[in-house]
């Protein structure tokens, strides 16, 4: 039971605390509806949950045997989260009320993880910290606990998106937001070149 809670709280803080995959879906809560936020959560999770169960089945062995590897995610990602920046400061401001944005944020959730190097760093730590001797059950527990509550934390913050919503009416107003969060989202990704 005690290896049980310490996976969740593991979980919990790695899934719940900002991030930019989290800035990503409070953004698209505000943006688009609720249907669009959730495909992302999902997307999201997926992707993570994908990325996790891989490197507790052994690729955390190609990265310790190609350190390079991890240098060239981590520049990925930086600069894929630079550009999502970008996209979040440059846009109009006017609320979403077609299904493009529901595509979008779809098919960038799962890519998002895989780029990001906070998922990698997680990844591995939790593998390394809860599935290290292989045991191939207590991999897949802890992907599938890790499934849950990395859903059930990217919900919140598409749900709180979802809530800020009202407040926003105005194109000017979500244009503050955008950038507030695309200043946030920089940081984020300026942030994981120090770590």
């Amino acid at each position: 039971m005690n290896q049980f809670l310490s996976m969740s709280a593991f979980a919990l803080v790695c899934s719940i605390t900002p991030g930019p995959v989290n800035l990503v879906a409070l953004s698209t809560g505000v943006r688009s509806c609720v249907g669009a936020a959730m495909r992302h959560v999902t997307s999201a999770t997926i992707g993570f949950t994908v990325l996790l169960l891989l490197i507790g089945l052994g690729l955390n062995q190609v990265l310790a045997h190609c350190p390079q590897l991890m240098q060239i995610i981590l520049w990925a990602g930086v600069v894929y989260l630079l550009f999502m920046a970008w996209q979040l400061a440059r846009d109009d401001g006017r609320l979403a009320t077609n299904q493009t944005d529901e595509k979008a944020s779809a098919a960038s959730g799962a890519a998002m993880q895989w780029l990001n190097p906070k998922a990698w760093l997680a990844s591995t730590a939790g593998m390394g910290a809860y599935a290290a001797n292989g045991d191939t059950f207590m991999v897949w527990r802890f992907t599938a606990l890790f499934f849950g509550i990395c859903f059930a934390s990217l919900s919140c913050w598409a749900v709180a998106g979802t809530l800020l919503r009202p407040h926003l009416h105005e194109p000017a107003r979500v244009r503050v937001f955008n950038r507030a969060m695309a200043v946030l989202l920089a940081v984020s990704a300026i942030c994981l070149l120090k770590s």
